[in-house]
């Protein structure tokens, strides 16, 4: 068994502070090295625009190839630029000679890791996509290695120190090849006009699947289904035995003469109401106790943002609406909790 943090020996201060200022130093030397290489792409002097260009008339998939750590960062690379479009899977170069260059079609884009450039299994690829006519995007540190010499484009991440005290560990190097894939992968999804929409189709599941979904469609509450809407000419009495017919809301929505939403009563209203003005509030005119105006979410608005304005303004229930105003349906707090995208306080 481990041992606890209270069984665990205190460094002394000055170790202490030494040890968070190492720490804090190597974070700063990767940091340095991605704002180097992001100078360096404004000058245009890196080649993501011709990289850029290759990926965007690619028929077929992106695949990205590497070793060691830039192996998982390509993997990571790949899986940004399938979720943002792009189709993109993952071939390990050494395993490619074995067999798995049936992966590899005519009209793939290959983009291959190496921050030395000189990686043998992955220059070896090179070599062969190369004389099979298959198009090759090369990153590494320099730009004239093998690997840039075997490739139709190459980005060159440039001189980057490492921050392992003996320049030997891949950290800044590989910290520059993600930022790199990260940014290629945005660009090219920038260059597609990728929408939201879009990025939906690729993240059904999750939080990110969740918040983009259209609010219609996790409405509990319908207006015409399980949800009535009170005229706001009736007393607050004849508005809650009119909205009692249907399944209880945290909210009553009220509606003017035209039938546009004119003002809402929720369960904390009435409550306020009934401890200011005692039972006599129930007679009150819904007019002198409603909140006139509310915020409400127009009928294509998305999950998220229900989410936001549940968590900017506190709010319980909001309204969702049609292009005239009429109420449509009511987002429950209490629904936005049990889809998980918004947690119980």
């Amino acid at each position: 068994m481990g041992a606890s943090s209270s069984d665990q020996v205190a460094l002394p201060p000055l170790q202490l502070q030494a040890e968070r200022r190492f720490l804090a130093d190597a974070m700063l030397a990767e940091s340095s090295a991605i704002e180097a290489l992001a100078n360096q792409t404004v000058a245009g002097t890196v080649g993501f625009s011709a990289a850029l260009d290759l990926m965007d008339t690619c028929r077929g998939h992106v695949v990205v190839s590497g070793m060691g750590k830039s192996g998982l960062i390509g993997m990571k690379i790949s899986a940004t630029l399938a979720s943002l479009g792009q189709p993109s899977h993952f071939v390990h170069p050494a395993e490619a000679v074995h067999g798995d260059l049936g992966r590899l079609r005519g009209e793939d884009v290959v983009l291959l890791l190496s921050f030395s450039g000189e990686t043998a299994e992955v220059v070896a690829l090179a070599s062969i996509l190369k004389a099979d006519g298959v198009a090759r995007i090369g990153m590494s540190g320099r730009k004239d290695s093998a690997l840039a010499r075997n490739c139709s484009v190459h980005i060159d991440l440039g001189d980057v120190i490492e921050a392992c005290p003996l320049n030997l560990a891949p950290t800044a190097s590989t910290t520059v090849m993600l930022a790199a894939g990260d940014a290629l992968a945005l660009g090219l999804a920038r260059r597609r006009d990728f929408k939201a929409d879009d990025f939906h189709k690729h993240h059904p599941g999750g939080m990110l699947g969740a918040g983009l979904r259209p609010i219609v469609e996790v409405l509990r509450f319908r207006v015409g289904q399980n949800l009535a809407t009170v005229s706001e000419a009736l007393s607050v009495r004849e508005a809650l035995a009119h909205a009692g017919e249907g399944r209880r809301a945290g909210a009553v929505m009220l509606v003017d003469a035209t039938g546009k939403l004119s003002g809402i009563l929720t369960d904390g209203d009435l409550r306020r109401l009934v401890n200011s003005h005692g039972a006599a509030a129930l007679d009150l005119p819904l007019r002198e106790a409603m909140t006139r105006h509310p915020i409400a979410l127009p009928v294509d608005a998305l999950v998220r943002d229900a989410v936001q304005l549940v968590r900017e303004r506190r709010l319980d229930e909001v309204p969702v609406v049609d292009s005239n105003g009429h109420p449509v349906g009511l987002v429950d707090v209490q629904d936005l909790i049990a889809m998980r995208v918004v947690r119980e306080s």
